[in-house]
């Protein structure tokens, strides 16, 4: 079967190459595949390990069994590194933004996600999220990751409140630093919307007629969609290409 192989920063370097199609086996697995792109792209080094590793813009394992037509992206690890919190405490946003601060940056973009007091017409007394914290923490890494690799973002933050929290409280903060503002921003809002779609964490809303929980995710098609049309998408088009 065939599968399609993307290859990001310092790899597409190294590589020679920011994409390849590759064929293996039915039943492959990533670890397969990284093997048969090694006797393909004798530039990239024998003991090559991906440090990230993406299908069809979910996160993925060494042992994740591929099918044919799959998007395989690999990325490299950032060089300004990324924070990724989970917390149940109130969040500074300007704290997270210093944490990304460099002189070497022309543009920091901080976004906050605040509780708004109604949701399609029903007015809301508060929210309650919950996660895994240690599976959310890791994935919201991912994310960070992912992001910083595709803009070239020098640094990115973010952290997520967890608890119950009141109207107008921040759930959710996230900066970017990077040498420019059309990186920052558009890296900003990848991030946010990324962290929407496929971070494990659940809310649940308190309204005064009842209750719901809602999940944060939505399924691979419909998140597919919504990339391919987004503000960024044509920036990455560009960059990528």
């Amino acid at each position: 079967m065939d599968i399609y192989v993307r290859l990001f920063a310092s790899y597409r370097e190294q590589a020679g190459t920011d994409r390849a199609n590759i064929e293996v086996p039915d039943e492959a697995t990533v670890a397969d595949a990284v093997k048969r792109l090694l006797a393909l792209l004798p530039g990239l080094p024998r003991d090559f390990r991906p440090h990230l590793i993406a299908v069809n813009e979910e996160f993925a394992t060494f042992d994740y069994r591929l099918h044919g037509g799959d998007e395989l992206a690999l990325y490299p690890p950032v060089s300004g590194g990324v924070e990724a919190r989970m917390v149940d405490t109130p969040l500074d946003p300007r704290a997270v933004a210093d944490a990304v601060r460099a002189p070497h940056n022309g543009a920091v973009v901080t976004f906050e996600g605040t509780t708004r007091d109604n949701t399609g017409g029903r007015a809301v007394l508060r929210l309650k999220y919950e996660a895994h914290e240690a599976m959310a923490e890791k994935v919201l890494a991912q994310v960070l990751h992912e992001t910083a690799v595709r803009f070239d973002a020098a640094g990115i933050a973010a952290r997520h409140r967890i608890g119950t929290l009141e109207i107008g409280d921040v759930s959710l903060v996230v900066a970017v630093a990077a040498p420019h503002r059309e990186e920052a921003f558009l890296a900003t809002l990848y991030a946010v919307d990324r962290i929407k779609h496929v971070v494990p964490i659940w809310k649940k809303e308190h309204f005064a007629d009842g209750e719901v929980w809602v999940g944060a995710a939505c399924d691979p098609h419909t998140h597919a969609q919504h990339l391919a049309i987004a503000p960024y998408a044509q920036y990455l088009a560009a960059r990528e290409a």
